[in-house]
């Protein structure tokens, strides 16, 4: 029987790295950071959904723009965990 391989969009790890090394950023200037982030939530939460797609990219889209508004969780490194997840999910779908 001859399995059909279906790649799903999905980033670069590096890229990912980078996104979440961007939310890191608001940590560095205290008070001020975390204003920043009024702007860099919905900005982000864009970038992951067109990154991603799908029921991923919208959950983690809201869920990216909920640990980026809300003060002191920009620690979550959203975009790598979700990198990490597609890329467990890919490796077995072709088991």
């Amino acid at each position: 029987m001859n399995k059909t391989i279906v790649y799903k969009a999905s980033p670069s790890l590096a890229l990912c790295i980078v996104m979440d090394a961007i939310g890191y950023l608001s940590f560095g200037i205290p008070f001020l950071g975390e204003f920043s982030d009024i702007i860099w939530a919905p900005l982000s939460a864009y970038i992951f959904y067109k990154s991603f797609g799908g029921k991923i990219g919208s959950f983690g889209a809201l869920f990216n723009f909920a640990e980026e508004i809300l003060p002191f969780t920009d620690f979550i490194p959203t975009f790598t965990i979700t990198w990490i997840y597609r890329y467990i999910t890919d490796k077995r779908e072709l088991l």
